[in-house]
């Protein structure tokens, strides 16, 4: 059973009992201010407002929105710092500890890493190998991209920073603040983040019009079954860790990696045709077998060892595995 916050267990003591600072639905409902605080200002303003001439990919719209979602990174991580720290419930220090900034956690960090390439086992061989990125990697040319393409900084550092800011750093301690059962922390909060996303499809719609209504609607049902999962995932690595450096660094690596292939062959990235000799290439079926094992592998190596990875003197929860 997991055990609540040392920060939260001294505000109900035996002498003296108190009833949360907060409850459940107020912080479902601080959740939900939140992300309209972080997604509303993308359509105040014709900068940031995407119509069938300027798509989110822009880069001044994503220089602005970078502005606007750091502000209520902010914003929301201030109100929730204060929540903590009122009424005696937290010190500065828990109260830092609690969203996640101190201590940093770099093993941590290293270790949820760590986990998570074991269960992209498959699509780091895939891409490494079979497509031959370690290539691009001995050149750096993708760490060149993340700082040069405006659409990749956004990516994998802006997005996956600004979003655990808001959506574990600021977001988690509230739930347990308010005595949330971890299950429904872990399962609830996520959900919101998930719901985050769905003004991709507004966007989608307007700079895509000739795209039929179903698809469009099928491609946000999709996109919020994965944000969701990812968010659960990224919770239990946070409580976990007690590190907001952690949920960021491996964020940024599931936006690098994507959804892993889950059928078909492997095929080098180049496609079946030889860009150098214009012959069909046939690709083996080995790279096919192997990758197959590997994302299985993976998989049973990332249930193996979850607990033990996750395992921290800075966790914000104890659960036992």
């Amino acid at each position: 059973m997991p055990t609540i916050p040392s920060f939260i267990t001294r505000y109900f003591t035996k002498e003296e009992p108190k009833p949360p600072p907060i409850s459940t639905r107020a912080a479902v409902s601080l959740l939900v201010i939140y992300t309209v605080i972080y997604v509303a200002p993308f359509y105040l303003s014709p900068r940031t407002r995407p119509s069938p001439t300027l798509t989110r990919d822009a880069p001044s719209v994503i220089r602005a929105r970078i502005k606007s979602v750091l502000l209520s990174c902010v914003v929301c991580s201030l109100i929730t710092f204060l929540i903590l720290t009122s009424e005696s419930l937290a010190t500065t220090a828990e109260a830092l500890h609690a969203l996640g900034y101190w201590p940093v956690g770099l093993v941590e960090t290293a270790k949820c890493f760590l986990l998570t390439t074991v269960l992209f086992a498959g699509p780091l061989y895939e891409y490494l190998v079979v497509d031959e990125g370690w290539r691009e990697w001995i050149a750096l040319r993708p760490v060149a991209e993340v700082f040069n393409e405006p659409t990749r900084w956004r990516n994998i550092v802006a997005g996956p920073y600004t979003e655990e800011v808001l959506f574990r750093s600021a977001s988690v301690p509230l739930m347990l603040a308010a005595q949330t059962s971890v299950t429904s922390t872990i399962f609830v909060s996520p959900l919101i983040f998930g719901l985050a996303h769905l003004h991709h499809a507004y966007e989608f719609r307007v700079t895509h019009p000739g795209v039929p209504f179903t698809a469009v609607v099928l491609r946000s049902v999709v996109q919020l079954s994965y944000t969701t999962l990812f968010g659960a995932y990224a919770t239990f690595l946070y409580l976990r860790s007690g590190s907001v450096l952690a949920v960021f660094v491996v964020h940024a690596f599931c936006n690098c990696m994507g959804l892993p292939r889950v059928w078909g062959r492997v095929y080098p990235d180049e496609g079946v045709i030889n860009n150098r000799t214009g012959k069909v290439f046939r690709p083996s079926v080995i790279w096919t077998v192997v990758y197959y094992i590997l994302l299985f592998a993976g998989a049973f190596g990332w249930y193996r060892y979850y607990g033990v990875l996750t395992e921290s003197p800075n966790a914000l929860v104890t659960i036992k595995m």
